[in-house]
């Protein structure tokens, strides 16, 4: 796999810690790097993902009312709580 090399100043306290947690698994600061920004890519995808689809929902009209979930979570601290709204 062809790679390219990225440079990006991180705060002291932040390295450091890249530094700690390389010296602990036995892996490069490159590695760590690398699964960090992966995950945080992954995350933000699922992100953007998860935003369209409750957007494509809201479309559809798939919505609940303000005054309805405001009733059931008020609901919540009392004897009697509402069912969830549909």
């Amino acid at each position: 796999m062809e790679t390219k090399v990225l440079t990006a100043h991180v705060p002291l306290p932040l390295a450091q810690k890249v530094d700690q947690l390389a010296a602990r698994l036995e892996r490069s600061r490159g590695w760590i790097v690398k699964q960090a920004l992966t995950a945080w890519i992954d995350q933000e995808e699922e992100r953007r993902r998860l935003t369209l689809e409750a957007l494509a929902d809201v479309d559809k009209g798939n919505v609940v009312d303000h005054q309805s979930v405001q009733a059931w979570a008020d609901s919540l601290d009392s004897d009697a709580p509402v069912s969830l709204p549909r």
